[in-house]
């Protein structure tokens, strides 16, 4: 089966209500075209919580920007921005 594992962290796992997904796909698309395809899944909410421009995404581990290639196979990672104190 061909697809991406896609993982949610922190507060975003929380808002979203998962930790991860799996969305079956057979060709290569941008991080921002995986996003709609999410928000077309599973509901408009998921959009405005992954399209913040304030979330990192990572792709097989390294940070990527919206126009980043993600391939069937990769693991891409959504991580909302880091607060300390």
């Amino acid at each position: 089966m061909s697809g991406v594992t896609i993982q949610f962290f922190a507060s975003l796992r929380e808002e979203l209500g998962t930790d991860k997904l799996y969305l079956k796909m057979h060709e290569a698309i941008s991080v921002r075209e995986l996003v709609q395809r999410i928000a077309d899944q599973e509901s408009a909410g998921w959009q405005s919580a992954l399209s913040s421009s304030d979330i990192l995404v990572a792709v097989n581990q390294t940070l990527v920007d919206r126009e980043h290639i993600v391939e069937p196979g990769d693991e891409v990672a959504f991580l909302p921005p880091v607060t300390g104190g």
